[in-house]
């Protein structure tokens, strides 16, 4: 047995179905102890796509997405998916093939010293330098990937070592402790809970990966305190729940902005400062705030909260419910915002202009897929759109890359998304400049059998920063641009395109696409003088007098 080998058992050991990567000279090895292994290796089309594929892995089982590529170039394509996994808070596993040892000292062909080049974007990483050491780095790896807050984390293999004679085995797999809170912290947060008169629970990703939806939606309703989410705290709490007041997050104010201007106490449940910056919510650090996780408090002078109760969320919930006095807040508060919220994200129902509003595109979106689809977004001026006019009713339905933002990763992720849950339909959503950068990995869904369904909102350009131009400068520049025709694109990979003539096409041709036993695309003209109009409401937005 070689240390390749070594590290295969390794990973069959930590339950590794698949790894997404390319295949290189330098990771010829890893590739030859694959092929006698129960792990399914997926080829991709770059590394990026890879890196993406184990990243939304990841995010929707909670046990480490792995990926794979050669030294040298192969590494920093990585390293962009591996970034945005280490930001979004999703576990990742990445492994890098290296020049041998003896080179390292001098000039060599494609050597990069990868450990300290993924230093900056992952928890930990490391180099196999011993053969015998492989067991105990794998299994720190995915024990430090998998523990809040999760992350990447990288693990160099230099080509000789690769090939050493190595003994050893797989060490045993350590179950995640459960952490409780302090009865002190309890007790605090009880108090302060008695004493507000308009809390608001703000709920991020951390609840999510910690599953206390059912905790979180039984606590609001018992006290009757409404609820919003992150970006990437959707579908925790029902977006058809009378409590709950959408997404929270947008640059702009918007309605969410008055309830948190209104309230007395706002209680952050597996929140992370990356989602949504503080200072743009707090920025004086008046609200006084309740922090409820399985982390303490990152520092930050908008955050500083009065009470931090750290522990398994779901048992910190039910623990405060035990000790409030009060035992509840007005039913009512804050009731004419969600009228305005709904009736807002209602009047475009019937709109048929086209193109097709994106507020329309998403409400119809939303219509067609079942609670248990899942959707996910690229970034662009689309991704706020869904952030605002997307809800869902279960958590990881809507995924959204909000840490690190990286455009390129609704195509791969959907990859893996539907590898996750074969079941269910899953909609990549992107923009036309997102999909020309990752549009290539059509090709290996097609190949691997996961047949889903891309929506580009093609506006021939780069949508958000025409925006931001338009509203600092009310002039753009430079993000124009000229695409392929979509559907022969689709159509030269086996797959099958459509295009949007009218608005009332969309949603009989994204039932049909829904159908289909490959991946499809469909191509859809989108109205973004929309983006400038929002803009321009949301300067304009007046806060309703709080609720008697």
């Amino acid at each position: 047995m070689n240390t390749a080998e070594l590290l295969i058992r390794c990973l069959e050991n930590e339950g590794v179905e698949y790894i997404f990567g390319l295949p290189g000279e330098e990771n010829m090895q890893i590739l030859q102890a694959l092929k006698h292994s129960s792990i399914q290796f997926i080829t991709t089309r770059h590394e990026q796509g890879a890196a993406f594929m184990a990243d939304v892995y990841g995010r929707l089982t909670g046990k480490a997405g792995v990926c794979l590529s050669t030294l040298g170039p192969g590494a920093t394509n990585l390293m962009t998916g591996v970034a945005d996994a280490n930001l979004d808070r999703a576990p990742l596993v990445a492994i890098t093939g290296q020049v041998s040892t003896d080179q390292m000292h001098i000039e060599s062909h494609q050597y990069l010293d990868l450990v300290a080049m993924f230093a900056p974007v992952t928890k930990w990483n490391t180099q196999i330098v011993r053969p015998s050491n492989t067991p105990e780095i794998v299994r720190k790896a995915f024990k430090l990937a998998q523990t809040e807050k999760p992350g990447a984390v990288h693990i160099d293999l230099p080509e000789n070592i690769a090939d050493m004679p190595a003994e050893g085995v797989p060490l045993r797999r350590d179950d995640k402790q459960q952490t409780f809170a302090s009865f002190k912290s309890i007790q605090q947060a009880a108090v302060a809970l008695s004493q507000a008169s308009r809390p608001l629970i703000l709920v991020g990703n951390g609840a999510i990966r910690n599953d206390a939806s059912e905790a979180i939606t039984h606590f609001a309703h018992q006290l009757q305190i409404p609820v919003t989410n992150t970006f990437m705290g959707k579908g925790v709490i029902d977006y058809a729940d009378p409590l709950s007041l959408w997404t929270f997050g947008l640059s702009q104010r918007d309605y969410i902005s008055c309830a948190i201007d209104q309230s007395d106490l706002v209680i952050a449940i597996g929140y992370d400062l990356i989602e949504y910056s503080p200072k743009r919510w707090n920025p004086d650090g008046k609200i006084p705030i309740l922090h409820i996780g399985l982390t303490p408090a990152e520092i930050d002078s908008s955050y500083i909260p009065a009470v931090e109760v750290v522990g398994n969320i779901s048992d910190s919930l039910n623990e405060i419910l035990r000790r409030v006095s009060r035992p509840t807040y007005e039913h009512n508060q804050f009731a004419s915002l969600r009228d305005q919220i709904r009736a807002d994200y209602e009047q475009y129902t019937d709109d048929y202009s086209f193109p097709i509003k994106p507020q329309k595109l998403l409400y119809d979106l939303r219509q067609a897929l079942d609670p248990n689809d899942i959707m996910l977004s690229d970034v662009g001026a689309h991704k706020m759109w869904i952030a605002r006019h997307y809800h869902c009713s279960r958590p990881n339905t809507c995924l959204i890359s909000n840490g690190f933002a990286s455009m390129g990763i609704a195509i791969p992720g959907a990859i893996a998304a539907k590898l996750v849950n074969p079941g269910q339909s899953v909609v990549a959503v992107t923009g036309d400049g997102g999909f020309m950068m990752n549009c290539q990995e059509l090709e290996t869904a097609r190949r691997i059998g996961t047949a889903f369904v891309t929506i580009i909102f093609n506006d021939g350009g780069y949508g958000l920063i025409e925006w931001k131009q338009q509203s600092h400068y009310g002039e753009s520049a430079f993000i124009k641009f000229n695409n392929p025709d979509f559907v022969k694109f689709a159509e030269s990979m086996g797959l099958k395109g459509y295009r949007i003539e009218t608005a009332e096409d969309f949603v009989p041709i994204l039932k049909e696409a829904l159908a289909q036993s490959v991946p499809t695309v469909i191509d859809c003209p989108v109205d973004y003088r929309e983006n400038l109009l929002f803009t321009q409401r949301t300067s304009e937005l007046s806060c309703p007098l709080p609720d008697a």
